[in-house]
């Protein structure tokens, strides 16, 4: 049976992994048996433009323009086209990890024409003392890549990045005007790749009638709109639709009725159910006018469809991503940073799945909690996000897992992460999470076990007075404390930061600074990110400005977007003049230098002098948990079997025989020494709290009574023991 559906994203999103809201929709349509084709156009564009025929293209192209205003750098790659030319293959290949040794070569000065991203190099030629041959080989190519794109970018298209596209078009673009314009001239250099590349698709594909465009970003926007463009004009029998992140924050008071010269229908929120029923719409088994959040244009006027009565699909039954028709093994592993946690987002090939729809605290106060993909929550049960990895690891090959989640429950984990032990399944798998007290360090310790090996939370501003204003419902030194249970259990984590949240003062910016420097310093972060405060309108501040201390200054009410806000913070800082700052800081802090720098060295104006104790944090993490053992936690035993053994002794011509506990670690022994009777009573408790699939974990109560009826005395002495200590340290966890 033909596919009747063709799933797209449009250039461009990420270079090294699909972005997964396709495989997403594939899995639900297999569930009702529809059969459906999905492409990744940024990927297929990526490798036609950078491959020896691509370049050969690039270079003619530029050959016919007028060089007299182009860069010295771009002159200089233009001379060196042959060399870019005979090295662009051998590199794509060794960065989709099909030519290793060329490694080798590429470290050898010489193999690879160098332009102005490698100016770089200088300033990071200390980490390549901490990289591997094939870190610093990625890195270089890397640069190399980015050298062609700012060429193509200088010279023949101005919009073209590797991660967006003409992302300023999708931008707080409240009139549609930009955009039609844009689309009414001729396309562009990298357009022209792309519709070849589409048109490839839809000839391949026979039999399609509806083509799904998931336009996640807003440098997804114009490519989705160029694309929609070229099918309705050249393949006019095919319906367009659109879903995806942009359109739901985005277009939700859509009114442009230009927009469906290019596109016929447009979704919003979770996609399922709506394509259900466009498709049984198409399928002559619907009216138009019971579709579900859909806009369309009905009688020349933009209309919005939600007659609809069924409600949205179970997110326990949309079904398993279904990753089958993208080209897994084509992506590119490129390496950006030599930071081990900042490169997660570029670095290596991650299957993506949800442990929870929607987020389960939903109170932030700069974030889009009145829409569906926030407020709408509905976790998974462990059982099948383990079913689904196993599905995935036998399509894919691939045992690398991204829970994309808005904050993943850490009560959820905490099942998952047993349920992947007692499967014995290897994998690696990262998060996003929020910075809850719930994370202990035996918690982290079962994460780590399970294959955790990173978290990203949002710290924001690192201010207790702004935090507690955001609703993030944590302090500095809370965040401080679970990161520094996660790092301790050697799992890395990424903070995102925010700074010009409504109110903040300079001095609050600056204090800000200090408890980052802090928090690398002493190891609790290892990579972060700052961002400027944006307010959107489907956030409490965007509803409510006023009670945050801003004013909304604009945009006017237009007929197409209508997210981003324009605000004045009377009582706040000049946001903005603190930028660069803050990101050369962070970026020193990243690679473990700079911490000896007084804040100011970061900055070309003066600053506030910091108010933040030279240890705070310091301090903070050395605060124990004052919650003390929970009767109902818990009790796993993550180490191997133990083992009662004998050995003796002789003194004065006797032969003594005594017993110990044997605890085998990966790494080392330990051994409790110990009489017979409580050797084997010791193990007898431990292997009964080794996960086991089909056997519930003992908690910690129940691990205290058979502890005392086993006669090996009182349980609250026990704990404040040496043995008990070394069973802690060795693999017992309280969850």
């Amino acid at each position: 049976m033909p596919n009747t559906v063709l799933l797209l994203t449009p250039p461009f999103t990420q270079l090294n992994t699909p972005y997964p809201a396709t495989a997403y929709i594939k899995g639900f349509l297999n569930t009702i048996q529809i059969d459906a084709a999905q492409a990744d156009l940024g990927i297929s564009v990526i490798l036609k433009i950078f491959s020896k025929t691509g370049l050969q293209r690039v270079f003619q192209a530029i050959s016919e323009k007028d060089s007299k205003a182009f860069s010295k750098n771009a002159k200089r790659m233009i001379k060196l086209q042959e060399d870019y030319l005979s090295a662009i293959d051998p590199v794509i290949s060794f960065l989709q990890f099909k030519n290793p040794t060329l490694a080798y070569n590429i470290c050898d000065e010489g193999f690879l024409p160098e332009a102005s991203r490698f100016g770089q190099l200088e300033d990071m030629e200390w980490a390549f003392g901490t990289m591997g041959l094939q870190d610093k080989a990625r890195h270089l190519a890397t640069l190399f890549l980015e050298d062609l794109g700012d060429l193509i970018q200088e010279c023949l298209d101005p919009n073209f990045g590797f991660s967006r596209y003409a992302e300023r078009l999708g931008r707080s673009a409240v009139h549609f005007d930009p955009l039609e314009e844009a689309l009414q001239s001729a396309p562009s250099f990298t357009d022209e790749f792309m519709l070849e590349a589409l048109d490839t698709l839809i000839k391949d594909n026979p039999g399609l009638n509806m083509v799904c465009l998931s336009v996640p970003f807003p440098g997804n926007l114009y490519a989705g709109f160029r694309a929609g463009k070229y099918l309705k004009t050249k393949y006019p029998h095919l319906k367009i639709v659109m879903g995806g992140g942009y359109p739901n924050t985005e277009l939700r008071s859509l009114g442009d009725t230009r927009v469906f010269n290019y596109i016929d229908f447009i979704t919003l929120d979770d996609g399922e159910r709506p394509l259900k029923c466009l498709i049984e719409y198409l399928n002559g088994s619907r009216p138009l006018d019971q579709l579900k959040r859909t806009f369309t244009l009905s009688d020349g006027k933009v209309t919005y469809m939600n007659g609809a009565k069924e409600p949205d699909i179970p997110f326990s039954q949309t079904g398993t991503p279904d990753y089958a028709g993208l080209p897994l093994k084509d992506y590119l592993s490129v390496l950006e940073m030599a930071n081990p946690m900042h490169r997660l987002w570029s670095d290596g090939r991650w299957n993506k799945l949800t442990m929870a729809h929607g987020c389960y605290w939903k109170k932030c106060s700069f974030c889009d909690i009145s829409l569906a993909y926030i407020s709408q929550y509905e976790p998974l049960n462990a059982a099948l996000i383990c079913d689904r990895i196993e599905t995935l690891i036998r399509e894919t090959g691939e045992t690398g897992f991204h829970f994309v989640d808005e904050a993943a429950p850490p009560a959820l984990m905490r099942e998952l992460a047993l349920e992947i032990i007692k499967r014995k399944l290897k994998i690696s798998w990262w998060t996003n999470i929020r910075f809850e007290e719930r994370f202990t360090l035996d918690l982290c310790r079962l994460l780590k076990a399970s294959g955790c090996i990173a978290v990203s939370g949002g710290l924001e501003v690192a201010s207790d007075r702004l935090l507690a204003k955001m609703q993030k419902g944590v302090t500095v030194a809370q965040v401080a404390r679970v990161a520094d249970n996660f790092t301790s259990s050697g799992i890395m984590v990424h903070a995102y930061l925010m700074y010009g949240f409504p109110t903040q003062t300079a001095q609050e910016t600056v204090d800000s600074l200090e408890m980052v420097r802090q928090l690398f310093m002493n190891n609790v972060l290892q990579s972060g990110f700052w961002h400027l405060f944006a307010m959107t309108s489907h956030a409490p501040i965007g509803i409510s400005p006023e009670a945050f201390g801003v004013v909304k200054t604009g945009p006017g009410k237009g007929l197409f977007a209508d997210n981003d806000l324009a605000h004045e913070d009377p009582e706040g800082a000049e946001h903005e003049l603190f930028s660069d700052g803050l990101k050369k800081a962070l970026f020193n802090y990243m690679h473990g230098l700079g911490f000896d720098f007084p804040l100011q060295e970061w900055f070309k104006f003066r600053i506030p002098k910091t108010t933040v104790p030279k240890n705070f944090i310091f301090k903070a993490i050395q605060h124990e948990s004052l919650s003390g053992l929970k009767p109902n936690a818990k009790t796993v035993w993550l180490g191997a079997m133990p083992e009662v053994e004998n050995y003796f002794t002789h003194r004065k011509g006797k032969r003594k025989e005594h017993w110990k506990l044997v605890l085998t670690g990966k790494k080392s022994e330990r051994v409790i020494f110990t009489d017979k009777e409580a050797a084997e009573a010791l193990m007898d408790l431990i292997s009964s709290c080794m996960p086991v699939a089909g056997k519930k974990e003992m908690t910690l109560e129940h691990f205290g009574d058979s502890f005392e009826k086993s006669g090996l005395g009182a349980f609250d002495e026990f704990v404040e023991s040496e043995t008990w200590a070394i069973l802690k340290q060795e693999g017992l966890v309280l969850v």
